[in-house]
């Protein structure tokens, strides 16, 4: 990931031309006060409504964004929305949700696709030539929910020709979960069990990361880049509700001009 500005990370990922994408951080922009200091982007959390409109337009204006991001209504589920461009414009107020969702794709040039995080895992895919795009929010529930096999199935493309991206999370140094997260992501493969490592009786320190990796390659998506960075021990960069509990969101973004490709 390298510098965009203050305020916001570009994904060092090989995107085809034409297609952008970043990821928010805490500081360098934004007027929200503690806990969600100071670029809060959730309207969900608790920042005063004011706040969270103030910094979604200095958003629009410091990544460029071709339009108002489609922001959806986060429920730790599966479902993927498709976004067109005449669906984004039914919600051109900076607090209004496209939908209630766990993922979106489009097809459509101009559209803005986001997800908000503060530990969970947010990832990016495009397709090789750009026409296709998707973001996803998967914490351990969208996981073990499927959310990412959902997302691939929308994107309606060859597996083999959709690049992820792997953004801001819980770090497996720093994401300690019980037996019943194990449990359920380990439903799905015991393949995943080398993401577990025990700390003390009945918990486990998870590798979110390696998860997603290993159930896209199942899928048939073998190029899958980032997933270096730690939401919970990088306090300096990122929001953590592990850490900290009442706290602001990240968001993550993918769109695509269509005169730059």
């Amino acid at each position: 990931m390298s510098a965009g500005g203050s305020a916001i990370w570009l994904p060092d990922w090989p995107a085809p031309p034409g297609v952008h994408a970043c990821v928010t951080l805490r500081h360098g922009a934004g007027v929200s006060a503690a806990p969600y200091d100071h670029f809060n982007l959730g309207a969900r959390c608790g920042d005063a409504e004011a706040s969270v409109e103030h910094n979604r337009a200095t958003l629009r204006d410091i990544a460029g964004l071709p339009d108002e991001p489609c922001w959806l209504q986060q429920v730790h589920g599966s479902r993927v929305v498709e976004v067109d461009a005449a669906m984004a414009g039914r919600a051109r107020a900076p607090l209004d949700s496209v939908a209630e969702a766990d993922a979106a794709v489009t097809g459509d040039a101009d559209v803005v696709l986001a997800v908000l995080t503060a530990d969970c895992l947010p990832v990016l895919f495009c397709a090789d030539d750009g026409r296709r795009l998707a973001v996803a929010h998967a914490g351990w529930r969208g996981l073990a929910n499927g959310v990412l096999e959902a997302t691939v199935a929308a994107m309606g493309v060859r597996a083999d020709q959709i690049l992820a991206w792997l953004g801001p999370a819980a770090g497996p140094q720093a994401y300690e979960v019980g037996d019943e997260v194990r449990e359920a992501l380990m439903g799905h493969s015991l393949a995943v069990g080398e993401a577990f490592r025990p700390t003390r009786a009945g918990h486990w320190l998870c590798d979110l990361y390696l998860i997603a990796r290993l159930r896209l390659l199942k899928l048939g998506v073998g190029h899958v880049v980032g997933g270096q960075a730690c939401t919970i021990s990088q306090p300096d960069l990122f929001f953590s509700y592990r850490r900290t509990g009442a706290t602001g969101r990240m968001a993550t973004l993918i769109w695509r001009n269509d005169g730059e490709a």
